[in-house]
């Protein structure tokens, strides 16, 4: 499929309508997608209508209804879907987050060591993560990468968190890499 150029907008929701179709395996309604996303459900109802069209959404007729993401949505937020992810323990301030799915570790300014930064995407909702808070991801399955650091901030339209990385390390710990 031809890539999908999204708004910001239509991007922030379908991602957000993704994050809750995986966490409850049935239809979504707008009200609930609205609330995480602090618009007026009027505006989701309009924005479904266009995806609608991009063949993005299907809507969900009757009282158990609303909207579920298509393949094409996966595509057009490029999120790879996998039977069986590999899992990559994940911490906020301390606390391991289950479910949680790191899809990415992207490594950004390491040229720079005061400023080191990393962007992690996730699968599932960002919206209980604060500026300042503690994240550690990993180690991962096969450098067993280690990344910790410090919430910078948070991109809603990538699904991604913004980290001041404190400290990294591979392997992590006595772990030896698979690779």
């Amino acid at each position: 499929m031809s890539s999908i150029e999204l708004t910001p907008s239509q991007k922030t929701i379908l991602q957000e309508l993704v994050n809750l179709y995986r966490e409850s395996e049935s239809a979504v309604k707008g009200e609930d997608i609205a609330e995480q996303v602090d618009r007026n459900p009027g505006t989701i109802r309009n924005q479904m209508q266009s995806l609608k069209a991009l063949q993005l959404v299907e809507g969900v007729p009757g009282p158990k209804g609303g909207y579920k993401p298509t393949a094409n949505a996966y595509d057009a937020l490029k999120i790879q879907e996998m039977e069986q992810a590999a899992d990559v323990p994940f911490r906020h301030n301390g606390e391991l987050i289950e479910g949680a799915n790191v899809q990415e570790i992207d490594l950004t300014s390491v040229h720079h060591p005061e400023l080191c930064r990393a962007e992690v995407k996730l699968q599932g909702s960002i919206a209980d993560f604060k500026e300042g808070d503690k994240i550690s991801v990993g180690p991962t399955p096969l450098s067993k990468l280690l990344v910790e650091g410090e919430l910078e901030g948070k991109d809603d339209t990538s699904n991604s968190l913004i980290l001041t990385i404190d400290n990294m390390e591979a392997p992590a710990g006595d772990a030896d890499p698979l690779h």
